[in-house]
C-alpha cells in the first residue's frame, strides 16, 4: 500500500533551500522543460523539440567506445584491483589520474603550457570546482565579476549556496563582445558605489555562449586588472580543446609563463573533461591553483565532491594512452570545425549571420533584425515562437545577461548531423515565411 503524502506550506525549510537565487525561473531552463516534455526522435516523434540548448560533445563517442572495447582493462571489468578501487581513498584522488590529467591539460594546449599533478585538485564536475572556489574567496554578500553574455547555471551555481552577488561586466557587439578594461572598471567601480566587495573575476574561455577564445592582449589587460584590484581570477578553460585549431587557444597558464609567474598566486584554472571528451555524465572536473593555500583548502573542501576511484581508474588509463589522446584531439577538433560550418552556413543561407567563432560547441546567433522592437521583451516574444512553433530551444541572449537584444545562443555538437539539418531547415522555412508575410504587407 503506497504512503500517501500531503505537502503543508507550514514546514519550514532553510533559508538556502527556499531562495529564489537558483536561477531556474529562466528561459534557458524554460527550454530545457519544454523538450523534456516533447524530446525529438527521428521516427517515433520528428514534430518533437530539438534540443539546441544543451552544449554537449557528442561528435567523437565513437573514438571513445573504440578505446573501451580495445582496453578492456580500463573499465577494471574483473577483481583484479577491485578492492583498492572499494576501499576508501582520501580526497587528493588518484595519484595516476591527477598525473594523467596535469598531461592531458599540457597536451591539449598544444605543449605551450606545463601543469603540475600536485597542484591538481579533483572536484566532481566544473560546476563543483566553481563553487568551490567562490567558498574559498568570499563571504556572503560579496561579489564575482564575470563578463557578459555568460552561462546562465552560474546564476544557480555560484550564488545559490554560497550567498555570493555577480556583478555583470557588461560588453559590446561593436568590438565583438571583447572584454575591455572600460568595462571591468566600470563593473568594479558600481560594486564599490554599492559598498560590495569584490573579491574575483572569473573568465570563461571559451566555454562562454560565444563559441570565440579571449585573445591574448586581452587575457593580459585581465591579468593587469585582477592585479591592480588585488583580487582572484577564475578562468574556466572548460572547451579548451574544443577549439578548431590549437594554436587559436591562449590559456592564462601561458601568460603566466610568459611574465615568469609572476601574480601567479591570485590565478586559479578550472578545468573539466565534459566538454573536451563529451563525458559530463563521469562527473570530472579540476582546479588548478598557483596558490599553495587554495591547493590546500580546496582539497579539504574536495571531500564533499568527490570523483569514485572507478572513474579515476578508467580515465588515468584512457589520458595516459598519448598515441589514443593525440589521435582524439585532432579528430575531435575536425569534426567541430565542420559542424561548426554546416550550421554557419545553413544559416546564412536563411540570411542569418553568427558572430564569427573558433571554439566551443555553439555559436551566438544574431535574430534582432526580427525584433519588432529593440528590446529585451521583444527577444523574449522571439524565443518563445522559435520555441512553440518551431520546435527548437535556443537559449535568448537576456539569459545570458546579454544587455543588447536579439542574440540567441545556438548549440549544434549534441546532435546527429541529420538531426540539425533538419533544425536548419525549421529555421529556414520560418525565415522563408516571414518573407512571403513581409511582401504581403
Amino acid at each position: 500500500m503506497a504512503i500517501e503524502i500531503i505537502e503543508k506550506g507550514s514546514v519550514c525549510l532553510s533559508r538556502v533551500a527556499e531562495s529564489e537565487s537558483h536561477g531556474e525561473n529562466s528561459p534557458y531552463f524554460a527550454g530545457w522543460r519544454a523538450y523534456d516534455d516533447n524530446p525529438y526522435h527521428e521516427l517515433s516523434n520528428p514534430s518533437g523539440v530539438i534540443q539546441m540548448g544543451l552544449a554537449e560533445n557528442q561528435v567523437s563517442f565513437d573514438l571513445l567506445e573504440k578505446y573501451l572495447e580495445e582496453h578492456p582493462e580500463a573499465t577494471n571489468n574483473n577483481t583484479c584491483g577491485f578492492r583498492e578501487n572499494a576501499l576508501f581513498q582520501d580526497y587528493h584522488g588518484l595519484q595516476s589520474f591527477r598525473k594523467a590529467m596535469a598531461s592531458f591539460m599540457g597536451q591539449i594546449r598544444g605543449g605551450r603550457a606545463k601543469f603540475e599533478a600536485g597542484r591538481v585538485v579533483i572536484t566532481a564536475g566544473a560546476t563543483a570546482a566553481n563553487e568551490l572556489l567562490t567558498f574559498i574567496f568570499s563571504d556572503p554578500g560579496d561579489a564575482l565579476l564575470i563578463p557578459t553574455p555568460y552561462y546562465p547555471g552560474f546564476d544557480r551555481d555560484l550564488r545559490w549556496r554560497t550567498g555570493v552577488n555577480i556583478i555583470p561586466v557588461h560588453t559590446e557587439s561593436s568590438n565583438n563582445f571583447e572584454i575591455t578594461p572600460q568595462a571591468l572598471e566600470s563593473a568594479y567601480e558600481q560594486a564599490k558605489a554599492n559598498n560590495v566587495t569584490v573579491r574575483g573575476l572569473l573568465i570563461t574561455n571559451p566555454s562562454n555562449p560565444l563559441g570565440a577564445t579571449i585573445k591574448k592582449h586581452a587575457l593580459e589587460q585581465i591579468l593587469d586588472f585582477v592585479t591592480r584590484k588585488n583580487i582572484h581570477l577564475i578562468s574556466d578553460e572548460i572547451y579548451s580543446g574544443s577549439a578548431f585549431s590549437s594554436n587559436e587557444f591562449i590559456s592564462i597558464a601561458e601568460i603566466l609563463e610568459a611574465r615568469d609567474y609572476k601574480d601567479s598566486e591570485r590565478v586559479h584554472i578550472v578545468y573539466s573533461l565534459s566538454k573536451d571528451l563529451g563525458l559530463p555524465g563521469f562527473r570530472v572536473g579540476t582546479i588548478y591553483s598557483y596558490n599553495d593555500r587554495v591547493v590546500t583548502t580546496a582539497r579539504r573542501m574536495s571531500s564533499f565532491t568527490l570523483i569514485s576511484s572507478q572513474t579515476q581508474q578508467l580515465l588515468a588509463s584512457m589520458l595516459s594512452d598519448v598515441s589514443f589522446t593525440e589521435n582524439y584531439i585532432k579528430t575531435n577538433r575536425e569534426r567541430l570545425k565542420r559542424r561548426y560550418e554546416m550550421i554557419v552556413d545553413g544559416l546564412r543561407k536563411s540570411g542569418i549571420e553568427c558572430l564569427k567563432g573558433n571554439a566551443g560547441l555553439f555559436c551566438w546567433m544574431d535574430l534582432s533584425g526580427l525584433l519588432k522592437e529593440q528590446t529585451l521583451e521583444q527577444e523574449l516574444v522571439l524565443w518563445k515562437t522559435i520555441l512553440e512553433e518551431l520546435k527548437l530551444n535556443i537559449s535568448p541572449g537576456s539569459s545570458c545577461h546579454c544587455s543588447e537584444p536579439g542574440w540567441f545562443r545556438v548549440c549544434f555538437a549534441n546532435m546527429s548531423e541529420h538531426t540539425l539539418e533538419v533544425a536548419l531547415t525549421r529555421i529556414h522555412d520560418f525565415m522563408e515565411r516571414r518573407k512571403l508575410v513581409k511582401c504581403t504587407n
